[in-house]
């Protein structure tokens, strides 16, 4: 990374442990993060690995009864988990924002669109005269596209599409500037067509406002098009982080190789896509070596006894796995 630019996020060895009375659940085992200013990072990964407990625990809403046990999250030379849960909410919404994955679930059904988007403003801005307000309401439309603004102000979220019912999302996480916006699979909900033109909303917002971005999703595609870098996220650990050409172009964990050959190809013809075999590990049973080794091809003795360090394996690419740190002889785990 360019030295001139500075951290707006930076987590250190994080852990988010959920305690249910079948046992101990770890969703996040000591991950290490870092954001820039002006950048995108995207964090990969299937469904439970982790990716959106990220979100929640950096800004601290990891729901009951779940907590964080250790790390630090420091945003912009302040550690997050040091502070109130007073002195949280003056950070949500106006300097970290975040936009959820349905928007249909994250908008109130009884308050009109403007009344929504004027509440998050005034308390953050103190902005309580009503035309002023409204022209910041109408600013904020205008700038995520949405068509005859003064109309939209005035309807509720039902008598919208899914689409600008997204964009409304994202004018609500845009409308105070914030320096970090969060995006937990923003086009999950979306059909193709409306994905590109949210995604290309996205990145002219993130460049215009000065934003960083964190998006979070499983779909590669969204990435390669949105992010600057990326981080490869399994069973609660970052396993590969690089910049997203590099990625793409010369991936070294056997997880992001499993995942990029399982991704189709235009113009490539397969009888049948790759997979890769087994299961995510259960997370309630801790594992000391690497979280991947029971679906890895490439597994030695010292995947299932040491957890692999992150070894700089080229400039900004980093990869967690024995193979890159001479970790012995390969062993069938089959």
């Amino acid at each position: 990374m360019t030295p001139s630019k500075k951290p707006v996020l930076e987590i250190k060895g994080l852990r988010t442990q959920f305690f249910l009375h079948e046992g101990v659940v770890t969703a996040l085992d000591g991950i290490d993060l870092t954001i820039y200013e002006n950048e995108s990072v995207g964090i990969v990964g299937e469904t439970g690995c982790g990716k959106s407990m990220t979100a929640f625990s950096v800004l601290r809403l990891v729901p009951h009864p779940g907590k964080i046990t250790a790390g630090s999250i420091w945003f912009k030379g302040t550690d997050l988990t040091k502070l109130t849960n007073d002195q949280m909410r003056g950070i949500r919404g106006k300097q970290i924002s975040m936009i959820f994955q349905d928007p249909s679930t994250s908008l109130d059904p009884v308050f009109t669109i403007g009344s929504q988007l004027g509440e998050v403003i005034s308390l953050h801005q103190n902005i309580y005269n009503q035309e002023e307000l409204n022209k910041r309401i109408m600013r904020v439309l205008n700038l995520v596209r949405i068509a005859a603004p003064a109309n939209v102000m005035k309807q509720y979220p039902h008598e919208l599409s899914g689409g600008m019912k997204q964009r409304v999302m994202i004018a609500l996480a845009l409308s105070c500037s914030p320096s970090l916006l969060i995006a937990d699979e923003p086009t999950t909900a979306l059909d193709v067509t409306i994905q590109a033109q949210v995604l290309n909303l996205l990145k002219d917002l993130v460049r215009g406002v000065g934003s960083s971005m964190m998006l979070i999703t499983h779909n590669l595609g969204v990435v390669a098009e949105t992010c600057d870098r990326v981080c490869i996220m399994y069973a609660g650990r970052i396993v590969e982080a690089a910049r997203t050409d590099e990625l793409f172009g010369k991936p070294q964990h056997p997880y992001t190789k499993g995942l990029l050959a399982a991704f189709p190809k235009l113009g490539e013809q397969k009888d049948e896509l790759s997979v890769i075999k087994g299961t995510v590990p259960n997370l309630m049973k801790p594992f000391p070596g690497c979280s991947f080794v029971e679906r890895c091809d490439y597994a030695m003795e010292a995947c299932r006894r040491v957890r692999p360090m992150m070894l700089e394996v080229s400039p900004e690419h980093f990869v967690s796995c024995h193979l890159y740190l001479g970790g012995g002889e390969k062993t069938d785990v089959s």
